[in-house]
């Protein structure tokens, strides 16, 4: 009789994955971000436990949009919880400004709603220039 493998935190092996959003469409680029994130791709992922990788975003500046006026129509609202305390911002703003926000609030929204999804989001670096400080450990990877 064959069982499935299900792995604790302490067996699972983590990789270090740099992804270029220079030109690619930031929705099917977050949904692969949230599959390395949550460990989907792996042959031992176990919902249970944190198998995911760390994901390194860079040029996330430079990401593309489908649709038409998508920049100047969606709006991103935050409320602090009093009354007419609405803040909203359209993407083409927050994408200027902030794309490490957009890409947390797009990633979030694809993992799970518990402790578990929070720390799966911490593995998540975003950077809006193609720089990172993060190749020391990248390379140890590749070697």
């Amino acid at each position: 009789m064959k069982m499935t493998k299900m792995v604790n935190s302490a067996q699972v092996e983590r990789d270090w994955i740099v992804v270029d959003a220079d030109g690619k469409t930031f929705g099917r680029l977050v949904t692969e971000i949230a599959t390395y994130l949550r460990g989907k791709h792996k042959p031992y992922f176990t919902p249970h436990v944190d198998c995911g990788d760390h994901v390194i975003v860079i040029n996330a500046s430079k990401v593309k949009f489908s649709g038409g006026n998508k920049l100047e129509d969606k709006q991103y609202h935050r409320h602090s919880g009093y009354f007419g305390s609405v803040k909203s911002e359209k993407l083409g703003e927050l994408i200027h400004k902030n794309p490490e926000k957009l890409f947390k609030l797009a990633a979030r929204g694809m993992l799970p709603k518990t402790k578990l999804g929070r720390q799966m989001l911490k593995k998540l670096r975003v950077y809006a220039g193609s720089e990172h400080p993060h190749t020391a450990q990248v390379q140890a990877k590749e070697n």
